[in-house]
This record gives C-alpha cells, structure tokens and sequence, in this order.
C-alpha cells in the first residue's frame, strides 16, 4: 500500500511538472507565418498552415477541411496584400468563429507592417494579376521577418498573457539568431551583387533588391499570365544582350516555360523553395535562407557559400 501511495504521489508531481500542453490554435495562410508562429510559441502553439510552398497562394480552393480548421482558431495569421483574396473571405464567412474575423486581435495581416515594394500607379486588371498594395511576397526579405515577428509576439502575449514572458523569451533568443543569420548571409551573399537574373513571376523581388541582385525579365509577360511563346522570344533575344546569370523559379511554377528558355539561352535554371518546405534544406525559416543563396551562389559563381 505505501509502494503504491508513493507510486501516486510521484505519478501527481510528474504530472505538475510537466509544461502545460498547447492551449491556443495558429491558423497560418503560408508556411512562412507558420513557421514564424512556431518559432515564437513552441510547444505552447498549435500551429497549422493552410498552403504550402508547391501550391500558387493566390489560387488555393477554400475547402471544408480549412474551415474547420480556422473554426477552431485563436489567431490567424496571413500576408494580405490581396494574395488570400479568393479563398480566405470564404474561410471567414463559413467559419462562424468571432475571433479571427479582420479587424480582431485574433487575425494579424503580416503586409500591414512593412514597407512593400513595386506598388503600381495604375490599377488596370488588363496588365495582369496586380496587387494594389504592392508585391505581398513580404517574406523573402530577412528583415521584414524580423518586424513580424516583434508584432507577431506581442499579439500572442495581448491573446494569451498568461504565457506573455514566455513569448517574450523566445521572441528576444528568435531575433538573436535572426540578426546573426542575416549578417552570414548578406556577407555570403556578397558575389551576387549585379548579378543579372531572369524570374517567372516577381515573387522574389524583395530577396532581389535586398541582395542587391538585378531583375532583367520575367517569363511571364503580365504578373499572374502564363508565358507566351512570343514574350519568351523575345526574352531570348533579350539575354544576348542582358546574359543573366539564372532563371529563376518556384516549386508550384510550370517548368516547362522555364526548361524553353534555359535550352535556347544556356542559362542555369535555379529552383529556389520560394516558402518554408519547398526543398528539403528549407525545413524552417533559416533553412529557407540557407538554401535560397546557397542555390543562388552556385548558379552565378559556380559554388556555395564559403
């Protein structure tokens, strides 16, 4: 009887010592935010995303399986800018759930937060997919990470401030490694200064200018259409004289516009994981970062980093 009294008691203290399971639901529209949520709240998070790095953001089907999962949520958090326009106001209307609707503590639009790029001065549906607010791929620019992640963590510790130090932690050790990577980086990154590029879509501007990289084509001869055969020979033509170093492109792009362009010039074709996931190294946001310069240094100057 006393072996199992003690038994019990050890049993009840191993159980109090434990750290409390996860309590809140993150609903992330892409694998960046989720990533970035996870990172911020650990094991105190339930962390889901809605998209991942080989599906096109802007084109994903709102489906019964994502409105029961943002039902459930206490925060969603997304890029806005327009990239969730066709599904994400489904996902609020249908899901019934007072907290996350816009407007709330419960949704955070990542976009609102930094300074965007390429903002067009003329809104006209006929030159293409625009986006009014200016190009949304927030997240391929390091330091735009870095201010999300400041409001990303003060909005959890607003929703759950029981845990507000913890949160605070976790941010202060985040943004540590985050300064520390973004130095390696822009220091490994140095050869890729001017280096010329050619992109399917212009869903790495922000890492092009952050690097100081030049932009000379876009495969797709309007944002959002799909390449033509006259707009790529005249890309062609236009590479005899520009010699970009790679064509670059994501993992949900069609390649086949790509491999045309790369067999007529002789151009490297560069993959890059454009999200968190979208290559095996990308395995989280550093990863991401890591594999992105990694891809980019091999393709301008025949090998990786140092």
């Amino acid at each position: 009887m006393h072996l199992l009294r003690t038994a019990l008691l050890a049993f009840a203290a191993l159980l109090v010592a434990r750290p409390a399971l996860a309590t809140h639901s993150v609903f992330a529209c892409e694998p960046e935010w989720a990533a970035l949520a996870q990172e911020l709240g650990g094991a105190q998070l339930t962390v889901f995303s809605a998209t991942t790095a080989f599906q096109d953001h802007h084109r994903i089907e709102a489906k019964p399986s994502l409105i029961a999962r943002i039902r459930g949520a206490d925060l969603v958090v997304c890029t806005g800018a327009e990239v969730e326009i066709a599904w994400l106001p489904i996902l609020f209307t249908q899901s019934g759930n007072d907290r996350i609707q816009p407007g709330t503590p419960g949704y955070l639009e990542a976009a609102q937060y930094v300074a965007k790029i390429e903002i067009p001065r003329v809104i006209d549906r006929a030159l293409g997919d625009m986006h009014p607010a200016g190009n949304p791929h927030i997240h391929l620019d390091p330091r735009n990470i870095a201010k999300i992640a400041d409001v990303l963590s003060s909005r959890l510790a607003e929703l759950d401030p029981a845990n507000a130090e913890l949160y605070r932690q976790r941010l202060q050790s985040f943004q540590e490694r985050w300064q520390q990577a973004i130095k390696r980086w822009q220091a490994e990154a140095m050869p890729l200064k001017d280096v010329p590029l050619v992109v399917y879509h212009k869903d790495y501007s922000y890492m092009i200018r952050w690097l100081g990289m030049r932009e000379v084509g876009t495969l797709e001869p309007k944002p959002g259409i799909p390449p033509t055969p006259s707009h790529l020979a005249e890309l062609v033509e236009r590479a005899k004289r520009d010699r970009p170093k790679a064509v670059v492109y994501s993992p949900y792009q069609n390649v086949r516009a790509v491999d045309f362009f790369a067999g007529r010039t002789g151009v490297p074709k560069v993959m890059l994981p454009f999200s968190v996931g979208g290559t095996p190294k990308a395995k989280d946001l550093f990863g991401l970062y890591d594999d992105c310069i990694e891809r980019l240094l091999v393709a301008a100057t025949g090998r990786g980093p140092d």
